[in-house]
């Protein structure tokens, strides 16, 4: 049996809080100052200067292309934009109740039976095969929701990347330039963020040195889960709640008063504002004035206002996606599949760091229930 000393040391590190589970030279997190590194390269210069393929070409190679390896990465990314003629039928064979998370996670393990590199575990291989997840999720997503609204699926447009093509093949049309830039933009500032929940299981299931599809698959599970993804559509329940600016202050006073916890703020690890959100906000600024939905910015600004007055919490990157999202045009469901857009990069650059130099994540647990019991006989039990 454990003291209490031993107990409160079992207790702190609950959740695996500030523990190191492992070296990583892909993402850094300075949770003191509010900074965000992919591979060196501050994340707010990047979501100013570069564009999502780049910072997939960063977060898997380690550094930045030059012009020819641009060109024949993007190449390769064009010859995997399509959909197994299967994993179609697939997604026609779900039951309409199925939510889109539920289906992307059935529908990424079946792609690993099609991909021309199954059974290729070479890095090469490997990095096509996170090209190609990295292109069909957005088109799994888009399929599937087109299939549920009685529509037909619409095949992407080479040449394009795959913000354009998310939007183009979800809605049916030519996105507008300002609404392509700006989810490039948040699918450039959702790559990576060190060892949150789904990466962290990718790791653990690429250190058994199961396949790539099934470490993916183990990411997208976790990020089901509404403790890690889902919360900006939460952040648009509550602004649905609100309604308008005027009475945001009334709704947020009285949950705080009765301890509901506010959608959009708080982090495990940043004790400062998270630093995506001030891109996010002025992007939320502007494409909700641009698609006449300024409303849901202007209550977002006010749940932030008196939140922040009245506690010392901060803003997380969930808060300003909600509006923005719903600017585009973009069913709330998909929220969270969206998440999965972008986070792919990030699960697949740690799946290949793991392998790189792969030990068995295999922790322990700290035992602390009772000891020393003995058997008795069922018919001579108590209770």
């Amino acid at each position: 049996m454990k003291s209490t000393d031993e107990q409160k040391v079992v207790e702190t590190g609950a959740g695996l809080e500030d523990i190191v589970a492992c070296n990583s030279e892909i993402c850094f997190i300075d949770g003191k100052n509010g900074r965000l590194l992919y591979r060196g390269y501050d994340v707010l210069e990047l979501a100013e200067k570069s564009t999502f393929e780049e910072v997939a070409y960063l977060l898997w190679y380690g550094c930045l292309p030059r012009v020819t390896e641009f060109k024949a990465f993007l190449d390769g990314f064009t010859g995997s934009m399509k959909l197994p003629v299967e994993t179609t039928m697939i997604l026609r064979m779900f039951p309409k109740a199925a939510t889109p998370m539920e289906v992307i996670r059935t529908a990424v393990s079946s792609l690993g039976h099609w991909d021309p590199d199954s059974g290729n575990t070479g890095l090469d291989a490997c990095l096509r095969k996170a090209q190609r997840l990295t292109l069909r999720i957005p088109l799994l997503v888009a399929a599937h929701q087109r299939l549920r609204e009685g529509l037909e699926p619409i095949k992407p447009v080479p040449g394009h990347g795959v913000a354009f093509n998310f939007l183009y093949t979800l809605q049916g049309k030519e996105p507008d330039p300002l609404v392509e830039r700006a989810f490039d933009v948040a699918l450039i500032l959702h790559a990576d963020h060190e060892l949150n929940a789904s990466t962290f299981a990718a790791r653990v299931t690429a250190a058994t040195m199961a396949d790539i599809y099934s470490s993916v698959t183990s990411a997208i599970g976790t990020l089901k889960g509404p403790l890690h993804g889902g919360a900006n559509m939460e952040v648009m329940q509550l602004i649905d709640e609100i309604g308008s600016p005027q009475r945001a202050e009334k709704t947020i006073l009285e949950k705080l008063a009765n301890k509901v916890k506010i959608p959009g703020f708080g982090h495990r690890v940043y004790r400062c504002e998270d630093p995506r959100v001030s891109v996010l906000r002025n992007y939320a600024r502007t494409v909700t004035t641009h698609t006449g939905r300024s409303i849901y910015f202007q209550i977002t600004q006010e749940i932030e206002r008196v939140v922040l007055e009245q506690t010392r919490v901060f803003p997380n990157v969930d808060l300003y996606t909600a509006s923005l999202y719903t600017a585009m045009g973009l069913p709330r469901e998909l929220f969270t599949p969206i998440f999965a857009i972008s986070r792919v990069v990030g699960w697949t650059s740690h799946i290949l760091e793991q392998w790189s130099n792969n030990r068995l994540i295999r922790p322990r647990a700290e035992y602390v229930g009772p000891a020393d019991r003995h058997y008795v006989p069922i018919e001579e039990r108590s209770r």
